[in-house]
């Protein structure tokens, strides 16, 4: 490699560096003195390169949670579980249809358990099938109705969505299926709806399961040692109060 293109790779490591790294790439260029030793730095360490990328991701997360925290974090009606006061919010968008989703929900259970600090907010992302789009309107009308946790289970014990299934999973719930069908047609509820599908561009969110965790956002399945570790890491990063 000759000195010019040598020169020029490592002035495109610091500028990536400065851009992921923000004071850090300040820090970096004060130890080190030179843009070539900046380089040689990141090659020999390039796990950093990863941890700049989801630190600026998170960042930027943030100002999106700031900036629609009511349409995030605050459940409609009963559509939570664990600590009401908890000092870490896990925020699970879902699809009833979601084979995954509905794996997860033993997992979260598994978590509320194991960390009495995290409060857990459901949801619906309906972005899989007719079905889902009725399952996600019946579960706003049951979080209203003081309902949700009981229809949330009936709704994924019944397996693959069907007009059958979900009219059993109300009964089991113990709701008038007359009227939840009735209120699920209202205006209020397709405005639940679209709030929750508006914020998937915003976010990032690309499917479902996916989680709002502090200020990391996750479209994925996550084990209980990844969900433990990303409250662990929120909660390390709110400020001491």
């Amino acid at each position: 490699m000759n000195g010019f293109a040598s020169s020029r790779g490592a002035l495109l490591l610091v500028a990536a560096a400065a851009a992921l790294l923000g004071a850090s790439a300040t820090l970096l260029i004060s130890h080190f003195g030179s843009g070539s030793q900046i380089r040689d730095y990141l090659l020999a360490h390039p796990e950093v390169i990863p941890e700049a990328i989801q630190r600026l991701r998170d960042r930027d997360n943030a100002k999106v949670i700031a900036a629609n925290r009511a349409d995030i974090l605050t459940p409609v009606g009963d559509a939570w579980a664990g600590n009401p006061s908890g000092d870490v919010t896990v925020v699970e968008y879902l699809d009833y249809n979601c084979a995954y989703c509905r794996a997860s929900l033993a997992t979260i259970d598994q978590l509320i358990a194991a960390d009495k600090g995290v409060k857990v907010i459901y949801r619906e992302l309906p972005v899989l099938s007719p079905e889902s789009d009725t399952a996600a309107r019946y579960a706003i009308v049951a979080g209203r109705s003081g309902k949700y946790n009981a229809l949330h289970r009936a709704l994924y014990a019944g397996g693959p969505l069907t007009e059958a299934s979900m009219d059993k999973a109300l009964v089991d719930a113990g709701l008038d299926p007359a009227k939840v069908k009735a209120e699920a047609k209202s205006a209020s509820v397709d405005a639940a709806i679209k709030t929750n599908l508006s914020m998937m561009r915003p976010l990032g969110l690309t499917g479902t399961p996916s989680w709002v965790i502090g200020d990391r956002v996750v479209s994925s399945v996550l084990s209980l040692e990844d969900m433990r570790a990303a409250v662990e890491a929120a909660r390390a990063a709110k400020p001491p109060t």
